[in-house]
C-alpha cells in the first residue's frame, strides 16, 4: 500500500533517534555517522530492525548528512546505496506485522543560503537533488526532509524532491523556544509555503520535548490541511553520574505525544534521545485509535519568511508604489539598476502600514527576468512583508516565484486559455495565491454577470490543476468612470456577486476608477469605501494617500474589524505627529526616526549606509561615527533580536549594512583598525560541517570591534589549541549542530583546559543547553549569536 493512502486513514508510527544510539555503539567524536552504513552495516541494520520491531511504520535511512558538500560523488552513492540496503534488510528481518516503509532521510546542508549566507539557492537545490536521485535509484518509498531551521533551505529541499521523483514527500522543521524557525518563520508561514508546493505531510521534529513544543504543534493542527508530523526530542539533555541522559522517559514521552495524536497529529515518532523503547511505548499508546479525518482548513494565506497574511479577517492592503507606470524616477532607477531606490520604496510603504507589497518592474528596455528576480530577493533581504509578484512575462514570473521565500501573491491570470495554461502550472508547482482578472478572449464584460461567469470558468479550469478556490482571488477590474459613468457601479456589483454568490475573495486596483479626472484621491477614497462595503477583500492602493488610509482605518473601526479601535487610534496619532512636523517645518526622510545612518543600518540598506558614512566622515571624527551612529544602531537591532521583535534575517542584513559603513571608516582612517576589543577564535568542531551559527557570530563579533580567527568547520581539537596557544587568545567560540559531534566539543574543551587554562570557552548549537554546556566544561552557553557577543564583551572587558 502507498504510504499516502495509508496515512489518509491511519495513524503512522515513525522511528526515533539515530545519533545517540550510534554513540552508544562506539561512534567516535568527529566520526561521520553516514559512513557506518558501509563500515558497520550490522549496527545500522539492527537499529532499523529494532524500530520496526517496536512498531514503526516508517524508518528513516541513515543519510541525514549525506550530501555532496560532505562526500564526493562516488562515496555519496555508495553511502546512500548501503543505507537503503540496510533499511531494506531490517524491514525483511523484522518480526513486526505492521505496514512498513523506508524513507530517504534528508537533513540541512549546514550552510546559510543567500542573501544571508554564501550558498546560492540553485546550488542548494542541486545538492539535495543528487541525494534524492540516489534514494530513488536504490528503492526508497518516500522522502523525509527534516530538522530544517531555514524556510528557504526547506523550499530548496522540497523543490529538489518534487523535481526529481514522484514519491511522497514529508517535511518537518525544527523550531526554537519562541515558536519560530531560526530565520523567523512561524508555523503558519511554513504550512502556507509547504502545502502550496505540494508537501504530502508537514510538521515538527527535534528542538525540545513534547510539552515544550505543544504551542507549535497546535498551530499545525489548527492550520494544516495535510497530515501533521510530530517527532520531538526526549526532552533536554542533562548529566547523571557523568553520562548524558534526556529528561523525558519513555512512558511520559509516549503519553504526551499520543495526547497530540488525539488532537489531530497523524504521524508520530521521536528525535534526539529517543530509542526503540520510546517508540514501542508510543505504538502501544496509539494502538486501535481511529484518527480525526484530515480536512481542508480553507485558509487563504500568503507569506514571507516571517509573516503570514490571511484573507477574510479584515481587508488587506497591497502597496502599489513599486511599479514604473507613470513614475519617471522609478523608470530611471530600473534602467540604471538602482536597487536602493526600490528598497527604500519597500521600507517606506511598510512603514505606512500595508500588508503586502506589489512588485512590478516591467520596462521594455530591461531584462525583466533578471530584474524581477533580483528585486524580489533583495526586497526580501530587508523587508519581511509578503510580496505580490506582478508581471505578464511568464519567464519572469517563474523565476521570481522559484526564488521567493514563502508563498507569494501572483498577479495575474485571466480567463484566457493561453493565460491559464501558462500560469496555473506555476502556481501548482511553486505555490501562490493567484489574482484572477475577470476578462477573457472577448475582453472585459460590460455587465457584472459576465465577470462573474468568467470567475466561475477560471475556478473550473483551476480545479483541473488541483488549485482550489482558497488560492484564487478575483479582480473584477475597476474601469474609469470618466469614460463610462456606470463603470464604477458595474465593478461594485461584480465585487458583491463574486464575494457572496461564489464565496471567493476579491481584489481591485482602486485608483483605476478615477483615471482622467482631477483630484483623483476624492474619487478613489469614496469608491474604496463603497467597494469595502460590498465585501472587497483587498486593494492595490497608494499608502501615501491620506484619504485612502483614512477611509481604510475608519471602515475597519466602524465594522468591528479593529479591536478596541487600536489601529485607528494609532493611525490618528501618526497623522497628528505628521501635522506637528509640518508645522515645525522639519524635513523627514522615507525612513523615520533617529539619525539617517542609524536608520539605514537598522533597515539593512548597505549602499545607503556607505553613502551616508562617506559624507559623515568629511565633517566628523570616524571614531565618533562608530560610537554615536553605528554601535547604537547595532545595539537597537541586537536588543530587538534578543526580545524576539527582530529575527535573524534582519539582524544579518543590519550587520552587513554596518560592515559597509565600517569599510568606509577604515578607508578614511588609512586602513587602521577602527577598534580592537580583543581576539576570538571560532570554529565548528571536528566531524560537524554545519557552520551557519559560527558564521553569524563571526559577522556580529567583527561589527562589535572584535578580531576573529575563523578556523572553519570540522576542526580537530589539536588545531584549535595550536592557534589559541600561538596567538594567546583569551576567548574561543565552539559550535556543534549534531548530537554526534558534541563529544568532539567536549574533547576540545578538555584539551584547552589542560594546555590553555587562561582561555574562556563559549559554546552554542541546536543540541546544547545551559546545563549540558556546563557538563562538558564550557564557561558560557550562548543560546544565540547576540548572546555570544555579549559574553565576549563581558570576558574581554573584565580582562580575564
Amino acid at each position: 500500500m502507498n504510504i499516502k493512502d495509508y496515512l489518509s486513514e491511519n495513524v503512522v508510527i515513525l522511528d526515533g533517534g539515530m545519533g545517540t544510539l550510534l554513540q552508544k555503539e562506539g561512534l567516535a567524536p568527529g566520526e561521520l555517522p553516514e559512513r557506518w552504513n558501509i563500515s558497520r552495516p550490522d549496527v545500522i541494520c539492527n537499529i532499523h530492525r529494532d524500530y520496526f520491531d517496536a512498531g514503526s511504520n516508517v524508518v528513516n535511512t541513515n543519510t541525514f548528512g549525506a550530501n555532496s558538500l560532505k562526500f564526493d560523488e562516488e562515496e555519496l552513492e555508495n553511502i546512500v546505496k548501503a543505507a537503503v540496503e540496510n533499511a531494506q534488510r531490517a524491514k525483511i528481518d523484522s518480526k513486526g506485522c505492521q505496514e512498513k516503509w523506508i524513507a530517504l532521510d534528508i537533513g540541512p546542508t549546514g550552510r546559510m543560503l543567500a542573501p544571508l549566507g554564501d550558498l546560492d539557492f540553485e546550488e542548494a537545490v542541486a545538492i539535495f537533488a543528487k541525494t534524492v536521485k540516489l534514494g530513488v535509484k536504490y528503492g526508497v518509498d518516500l522522502v523525509f526532509i527534516e530538522t530544517m531551521n531555514d524556510s528557504l533551505e526547506t523550499k530548496a529541499a522540497l523543490l529538489a524532491a518534487k523535481e526529481n521523483c514522484d514519491l511522497p514527500v514529508f517535511v518537518s522543521n525544527a523550531y526554537s523556544e519562541d515558536g519560530k524557525l531560526m530565520t523567523g518563520a512561524s508555523p503558519l508561514c511554513m504550512i502556507a509555503m509547504l502545502e502550496g508546493m505540494g508537501a504530502d505531510a508537514v510538521g515538527i521534529n527535534c528542538s525540545y520535548g513534547p510539552k515544550t513544543l505543544a504551542p507549535v504543534i497546535r498551530e499545525y493542527i489548527k492550520y494544516a490541511s495535510v497530515p501533521v508530523i510530530m517527532k520531538p526530542n526526549a526532552g533536554l539533555p542533562k548529566s547523571v553520574n557523568g553520562k548524558t541522559v534526556f529528561d523525558v522517559l519513555p512512558a511520559e514521552f509516549a503519553a504526551d505525544v499520543a495526547g497530540f495524536m488525539k488532537e489531530g497529529v497523524r504521524a508520530l515518532g521521536g528525535c534526539c534521545g529517543t530509542t526503540p523503547e520510546y517508540i514501542s511505548e508510543l505504538a502501544k499508546e496509539c494502538r486501535g485509535y481511529t484518527p480525526f479525518p484530515i480536512t481542508d482548513k480553507g485558509i487563504s494565506v500568503v507569506s514571507s519568511y516571517t509573516k503570514a497574511v490571511t484573507f477574510g479577517k479584515r481587508p488587506v492592503l497591497i502597496g502599489e508604489r513599486i511599479n514604473p507606470t507613470g513614475k519617471s524616477q522609478f523608470k530611471e532607477a530600473l534602467r540604471n539598476g538602482d536597487m536602493e531606490y526600490i528598497l527604500k520604496e519597500a521600507i517606506s510603504q511598510q512603514e505606512k502600514g500595508v500588508d503586502v507589497l506589489d512588485v512590478n518592474v516591467g520596462l521594455p528596455e530591461i531584462d525583466e527576468v533578471e530584474m524581477l528576480t533580483r528585486s524580489v530577493c533583495e526586497i526580501q533581504g530587508i523587508c519581511d512583508l509578503p510580496l505580490q509578484i506582478d508581471t505578464s512575462d511568464i519567464s519572469a514570473m517563474e523565476s521570481a516565484m522559484r526564488r521567493y521565500n514563502g508563498k507569494p501573491m501572483v498577479n495575474s491570470v485571466s480567463g484566457k486559455k493561453e493565460s491559464m495554461d501558462a500560469v496555473f502550472p506555476l502556481v501548482k508547482k511553486y505555490g501562490g495565491l493567484v489574482v484572477a482578472l475577470t476578462l477573457d478572449e472577448e475582453g472585459i464584460p460590460l455587465a457584472a454577470k459576465g465577470r462573474e461567469s468568467i470567475a466561475r470558468k477560471i475556478l473550473t479550469e483551476a480545479e483541473k490543476y488541483g488549485i482550489m478556490k482558497k488560492d484564487i482571488i478575483f479582480d473584477p477590474l475597476a474601469l474609469t468612470i470618466s469614460a463610462d459613468s456606470t463603470a464604477g457601479c458595474t465593478t461594485l456589483e461584480a465585487v458583491e456577486k463574486i464575494s457572496k454568490d461564489i464565496g471567493a475573495f476579491t481584489s481591485l486596483g482602486v485608483s483605476n476608477v478615477s483615471f482622467g479626472l482631477p483630484r483623483r484621491e476624492i474619487i478613489n477614497s469614496t469608491f474604496f469605501a463603497l467597494a469595502l462595503g460590498k465585501g472587497l477583500s483587498c486593494a492595490i492602493m497608494n499608502p501615501y494617500s491620506q484619504d485612502m488610509m483614512k477611509t481604510y482605518h475608519a471602515f475597519c473601526a466602524a465594522c468591528g474589524m479593529d479591536d478596541n479601535c487600536e489601529k485607528y487610534i494609532d493611525y490618528a496619532g501618526k497623522l497628528e505627529d505628521e501635522r506637528v512636523l509640518v508645522e515645525k517645518k522639519q524635513e523627514s526622510s522615507n525612513i523615520s526616526g533617529g539619525s539617517s545612518l542609524q536608520n539605514a543600518i537598522i533597515k539593512g540598506l548597505k549602499e545607503m549606509s556607505a553613502s551616508i558614512t562617506t559624507e559623515l566622515v568629511k565633517s566628523k571624527n570616524p571614531l565618533d561615527v562608530i560610537k554615536e551612529e553605528i554601535i547604537p544602531a547595532l545595539d537597537t537591532v541586537g536588543v530587538g533580536f534578543e526580545n524576539k521583535k527582530v529575527y535573524l534575517p534582519q539582524l544579518l542584513m543590519s550587520a552587513e549594512a554596518a560592515k559597509s559603513a565600517f569599510d568606509v571608516i577604515k578607508t578614511a582612517m588609512g586602513g587602521v583598525k577602527s577598534s580592537d576589543k580583543g581576539t576570538v577564535v571560532i570554529a565548528t568542531v571536528k566531524g560537524d560541517i554545519h557552520d551557519i551559527g559560527k558564521n553569524i557570530v563571526k559577522l556580529l563579533l567583527e561589527n562589535y570591534g572584535f578580531c576573529t580567527i575563523d578556523m572553519g568547520k570540522d576542526v580537530p581539537p589539536e588545531e584549535i589549541l595550536r592557534v589559541v596557544v600561538e596567538k594567546k587568545v583569551t576567548v574561543v567560540g565552539l559550535s556543534a549542530l549534531m548530537t554526534t559531534t558534541v563529544p568532539a566539543m567536549e574533547e576540545t574543551i578538555k584539551l584547552l583546559r589542560e594546555k590553555a587554562p587562561w582561555c574562556k570557552v563559549i559554546v552554542g548549537g541546536a543540541v546544547l543547553n545551559k546545563e549540558y554546556a556546563k557538563m562538558i566544561g564550557a564557561d558560557f552557553y550562548a543560546k544565540d549569536a547576540m548572546e555570544g557577543v555579549r559574553f565576549a564583551e563581558e570576558i574581554c572587558s573584565s580582562g580575564e
